[in-house]
């Protein structure tokens, strides 16, 4: 799995969601990083790691865990976005040994619906070979109905070739994997595992991922479990309110490290 290690002290373990990479959570790290060992990852079928043709939320926590292992790292702060938010949780939940506390940024503990197929069939119908202009890219997509801002995020998934473009993401692998990716193991009210270690569920105040509705599931899993909303900011909170967003997390970090 690739990663960057940066700074020095207690581990963080810094994790993105669907379709992003370890510049994602970028900007937190630099916060941490005086204090921290700040670890920020590719997940697996993302960016430059290791495509997966079966992909689930165990055997994700699983390999979070055997990097740990590979650092030398015994136990971490674990932070995510989204999907990565997902495998904070997860592996809080089966390894709660390993993990000082847990941070998950717009996400509950839950099954989701399906909300990408656009993205999907976005993505899968441009063509790849013969075009090396970006713009010709980020105007497909906002035709197949993305908006510009997403289409741009998306877009940073292309590498350029000899010929055009190709994805670093595994399009395929996600795709056929999606259902994992919504979906839960650990089900509520009478969830397998839980983790009774400090947690923080951070939601966006215009998003409707983390709702009054997921409440009973979190505190069933999570019990420990404490909540913040960041008014004025969507789904990509930690993008569109950074400042208040890291200045949350690094001081519920800290306090965990007293």
């Amino acid at each position: 799995m690739n990663f960057v290690s940066t700074g020095q002290g207690p581990a963080v373990l810094l994790i993105h969601g669907l379709f992003g990479n370890l510049d994602n959570l970028k900007g937190l790290g630099q916060v941490l990083e005086s204090q921290y060992q700040v670890i920020r990852v590719d997940v697996p079928n993302h960016g430059l790691s290791e495509h997966w043709d079966e992909m689930d939320y165990p055997r994700l926590a699983t390999a979070m865990v055997a990097l740990l292992d590979e650092q030398a790292i015994e136990r971490v702060h674990i932070v995510g976005h989204s999907m990565g938010g997902k495998i904070a949780m997860a592996t809080a939940l089966a390894h709660p040994e390993r993990i000082i506390s847990m941070v998950a940024a717009d996400i509950a503990p839950v099954a989701y619906e399906p909300r990408h197929d656009t993205v999907f069939a976005a993505l899968a119908s441009l063509p790849l070979e013969g075009h090396t202009d970006r713009r010709f890219a980020l105007n497909h997509l906002i035709d197949k109905g993305i908006d510009e801002a997403t289409a741009q995020f998306l877009l940073k998934n292309l590498q350029r070739t000899d010929t055009g473009f190709r994805w670093k993401l595994n399009l395929s692998g996600l795709k056929a994997c999606y259902p994992n990716i919504i979906g839960w193991h650990n089900q509520a009210p009478n969830p397998v595992q839980s983790y009774s270690g400090p947690s923080l569920f951070i939601r966006g105040g215009d998003s409707n991922y983390v709702t009054s509705e997921h409440r009973s599931a979190i505190m069933a899993q999570f019990p420990a479990a404490q909540a913040k909303t960041l008014e004025g900011c969507g789904h990509w909170l930690h993008a569109q309110k950074p400042a208040i967003f890291n200045r949350i997390v690094s001081e519920f970090i800290d306090k965990q490290a007293m």
